[in-house]
């Protein structure tokens, strides 16, 4: 499955499949770009989206640059490929991804509105 994003001035929107969208804000664009650009290894991949089991509330979020494979979801935001699973676009339909560098520290941030429980790091959460 593949679909373009709609672009607002704030965010990247991208219909996920069930109509909500996956927003990848235009900070967390940025960082990954960079990344890319920095790392050879990254250029020509996808970044990928998922979730998997574990962290103390079940399930966690996972990063990376990837191939796409023909069964993924797979979108453009702001010059960025990114790719989800359709197992994990379940999980994160209506979610936004962040990069929030603040006194906390640095890092990405996934809100979620499909979690109903997650842990005080931000990195799991309970369906």
């Amino acid at each position: 499955m593949s679909t373009n994003p709609t672009k607002t001035s704030e965010t990247e929107n991208v219909p996920a499949p069930g109509g909500e969208m996956l927003v990848l804000t235009p900070a967390a664009v940025k960082k990954l770009l960079v990344y890319q650009s920095e790392n050879p290894e990254f250029q020509g991949k996808s970044f990928r989206i998922f979730i998997e089991g574990g962290g103390c509330s079940g399930f966690r979020y996972g990063f990376g640059f990837d191939d796409a494979s023909e069964d993924d979801w797979s979108f453009e935001a702001g010059g960025l490929n990114v790719t989800v699973d359709p197992m994990s676009m379940q999980y994160l339909q209506g979610a936004t991804v962040d990069f929030v560098d603040d006194l906390s520290g640095s890092g990405f941030l996934v809100k979620n509105p499909n979690a109903k429980t997650s842990c005080g790091c931000g990195s799991s959460f309970g369906g």
